[in-house]
């Protein structure tokens, strides 16, 4: 859809801008210009008018094309705006958000059952379940309880966590939400 959606904008912007500069250029292309740039009335039998139109929205279409590319390619912008935005976003590189918790916590545990011979993966799923236990004690999985709690009724302690950790996600209050 995002594809789609630049396409329909850059149209969009050049039969905007064409339409828009078209009325003070237009007499350049009548038989009554008489002084500056004029075009007959036809060029090779189509219609100067429309030769004309065709030229700003392929000058528009260029110009917009050539900022988007310098912008991009040339000056980085967007590139490193994505990647500071990224770094900074502590769910991106270190933190767990609550959907995560649960998906990582899920895939550890079954890893433990599917291998339980295997000491080295036994090992490396129960570090990921600690993982996760420990995210249960911030403000975000204690919101996702409270939300889960409402929407569905009692949310079950997992395999994962503690009665108490869940007991916590339960009393934590919110100032945004006092």
């Amino acid at each position: 859809m995002q594809q789609s959606q630049a396409v329909v904008g850059l149209l969009l912007w050049g039969t905007t801008i064409t339409l828009l500069v078209w009325p003070y250029i237009s007499w350049r292309f009548t038989a009554s210009c008489d002084s500056g740039l004029c075009f007959s009335d036809s060029i090779i039998g189509i219609p100067s008018t429309y030769i004309g139109l065709a030229l700003i929205f392929f000058s528009v279409m260029f110009a917009v094309l050539t900022i988007g590319f310098l912008y991009d390619q040339v000056f980085s912008l967007w590139t490193e705006w994505r990647s500071v935005d990224m770094e900074r976003n502590p769910y991106v590189t270190y933190a767990l958000s609550p959907n995560w918790v649960m998906m990582i916590a899920l895939q550890a545990e079954t890893l433990k059952r599917s291998s339980p011979d295997d000491e080295a993966l036994v090992k490396q799923a129960d570090w990921y379940l600690k993982w996760c236990e420990q995210y249960t004690e911030g403000e975000m999985f204690a919101r996702a309880v409270q939300r889960w709690d409402a929407d569905m009724g009692e949310t079950p302690t997992f395999w994962f966590t503690n009665d108490d950790s869940m007991k916590r996600a339960r009393e934590t209050s919110f100032e945004d939400e006092a």
